[in-house]
C-alpha cells in the first residue's frame, strides 16, 4: 500500500535555495527527498533533528553576570520580607 502524499509550498532565499539544490545532488538527492528526509529525522527525533541555541546578547550577557554574582555572594544583595518591602524601595530609588 502506497502513501498518500501532499504538497507543502514554502518560500526561501533564492541563493539559499539554488545553494541547497546544487547540494542534494551532488548527495543523489532532490529537494523533495531532502525535505521528506528531514520531516521524518523530526518526528523520529520528537523534535529537531539536530540542536537548536540562540546566543544571548550583550544585555542578557550582563544579566546572566549580575546573577551569578549575585548567586555567589548572595550576603552582597539586600533581603525583603515582603513584596511590599521589596516595592516600597524600588519606588523610593524610581
Amino acid at each position: 500500500m502506497s502513501a498518500q502524499t501532499t504538497s507543502i509550498n514554502i518560500r526561501v532565499d533564492s541563493d539559499l535555495k539554488s545553494q541547497a539544490e546544487s547540494l542534494f545532488a551532488d548527495l543523489g538527492l532532490t529537494m523533495s527527498g531532502a525535505i521528506t528526509m528531514f520531516l521524518r529525522a523530526s518526528v523520529g527525533a520528537d523534535g529537531l533533528p539536530f540542536p537548536v541555541r540562540r546566543s544571548p546578547n550583550a544585555q542578557t550577557r550582563e544579566a546572566l553576570r549580575e546573577f551569578e554574582a549575585m548567586r555567589d555572594d548572595a550576603a552582597a544583595y539586600p533581603r525583603y520580607d515582603s513584596f511590599r518591602s521589596l516595592m516600597d524601595e524600588v519606588l523610593t530609588d524610581a
